[in-house]
């Protein structure tokens, strides 16, 4: 990718400096692209250094983890105050936040920067995240916005906010990218057990959901490969590849940073939990040979309608995906002051990045109506939307239980739908649970404060003090259990 981004600003009229750890790169990038525009190579770091205008602007493209420090330590005894360095690779927010201050300390702005689009983009237009400072998007954003996609001539580039805030915004970008990952593989396969139909068949249901309300680079790209023949074997591409995902670790920090701030993020968890299931080999090896289905043979009335009831399904799901990552964005902007707009990342995700999809303007026109909305599905369009999917996404949900068909992020969608709209949940018995084994006190629904039960002894209740209180910190008025250590 940091070589494509070298040459999407040649390509914009921007003189670019090259360094690589590795000369040979620097010649193969000028070989093959070197007419594209003004590079000025260097095989030093110093002589890298010294060919920048100042504020000199880097751009650093590593390996996350120990790779970029390294980058880093050697690159900052060159800089000067008012010089700037970009991370642009997938670096875990904290450690952005921490060489932030770093740098900050010796009069260096740090910009950790999301950028989303894979090679492709990245040449041609990616959606860009860039935190840090203010002052150093007055420097950096219009180069930047240059490279970026455009939709509607709108850059698909804005300032995020502070220090950790870009790369925060797309390691839940990455979050949101894998469940909807997991739901288009589990619509896939739902239609493939349920029709019997054959990769190429449902390739070109993808193609027909393409040109509706589903558009999206991923739903493209699923049928691309769906249709794709493997050439040694003459069979469909899909069915020799082997059923185990990887993942680099954005949807762990995603999970990890959900349950921290606690948000629940359902989908995105279960497609982190599913990739990881994909790879418990010996697991699936015993469950295989030992676990019964207890189901029968799956009769499918209507194809067709069963087709437009996964359709729908998949898009009540993918919303539920965006709502709660949109929710970990809104948390986390209010524990770290980052003020992000929920609207401006929605429009920057519109184009160039790899979960560009129609009904993100959908989202951006949400946000720009209440920029304070506190549930993305309380929108009224999307309300509408998927309650219109709800009787479908239903059926899909228990025909899929019954028949024995793994659909995590299809079910936990759904049970959070369900859970976001209850009136009551059953968190009342846990909460008296919590209460009797640990004296956790709870709060009551028909007056204020803080109780306790004396469950082993005559079981009056009474009050806490104050003393406890501040151990045990009230809940929200909208909650009715306080938060409590588990």
């Amino acid at each position: 990718m940091g070589r494509n981004l070298a040459r999407n600003f040649a390509r914009h009229g921007h003189r670019v400096a090259i360094h690589n750890r590795s000369y040979a790169k620097t010649e193969s990038l000028l070989a093959d692209a070197g007419s594209e525009g003004a590079f000025v190579p260097s095989e030093s770091m110093a002589d890298f250094v010294a060919s920048l205008e100042r504020p000199r602007r880097v751009l650093i493209m590593v390996k996350a983890g120990a790779g970029t420090d390294a980058v880093i330590d050697e690159l900052t005894p060159l800089l000067e105050e008012g010089d700037i360095v970009i991370d642009a690779g997938n670096a875990h927010f904290p450690d952005t936040i921490r060489r932030e201050a770093k740098l900050a300390a010796i009069g260096l702005h740090f910009v950790g920067t999301g950028v989303s689009g894979g090679e492709e983009g990245a040449l041609n237009g990616p959606s860009i995240m860039p935190g840090g400072s203010a002052e150093s998007y007055e420097s950096l954003g219009p180069l930047l916005e240059s490279i970026s996609a455009k939709v509607d001539d709108v850059p698909c580039c804005t300032y995020v906010g502070p220090n950790g805030a870009g790369h925060f915004v797309k390691m839940v970008h990455n979050g949101i990218e894998y469940a909807d990952m997991q739901l288009i593989a589990e619509a896939y396969d739902l239609i493939k057990q349920g029709t019997g139909a054959s990769a190429p068949e449902i390739a070109q249901i993808f193609r027909t959901w393409n040109e509706g309300d589903l558009e999206s680079f991923l739903i493209e790209i699923t049928a691309e490969v769906l249709g794709h023949t493997d050439a040694e074997t003459g069979r469909p591409f899909v069915d020799i590849v082997l059923d185990r995902a990887e993942q680099k670790g954005t949807g762990r920090w995603t999970v990890q940073n959900a349950l921290d701030l606690g948000v629940p993020i359902t989908g995105i968890s279960e497609a982190t939990m599913a990739r990881a299931l994909s790879g418990s080999v010996p697991q699936r090896e015993a469950g295989v040979a030992k676990l019964p289905s207890g189901t029968g043979d799956w009769k499918i009335a209507d194809r067709d309608q069963f087709v437009e009831d996964v359709r729908q399904a998949l898009y009540a799901s993918k919303v539920v995906a965006y709502s709660q990552g949109f929710d970990q964005i809104a948390a986390a902007s209010a524990e770290y002051d980052w003020d992000i707009d929920r609207g401006a990342m929605a429009r920057i995700w519109r184009g160039g990045c790899i979960i560009r999809a129609r009904f993100l303007n959908r989202i951006t026109e949400a946000y720009e109506r209440n920029p304070d909305l506190p549930l993305l599905l309380a929108d009224d369009y999307f309300t509408e939307a998927v309650g219109n999917s709800l009787a479908a996404w239903r059926r899909v949900a228990a025909g899929a239980a019954q028949n024995g068909i793994p659909t995590p992020a299809f079910s936990s969608s759904l049970a959070y739908y369900d859970g976001i709209r209850a009136e009551r949940l059953p968190a009342a018995l846990i909460q008296a649970q919590r209460d009797f084994f640990g004296a956790h006190t709870y709060h009551r629904v028909d007056k204020d404060g803080s109780f306790h039960t004396e469950w082993s002894a005559d079981r009056t209740e009474s009050q806490v003090g104050e003393a406890f209180k501040q151990e045990v910190p009230a809940a929200k008025e909208s909650e009715k259990a306080p938060a409590t250590s588990a």
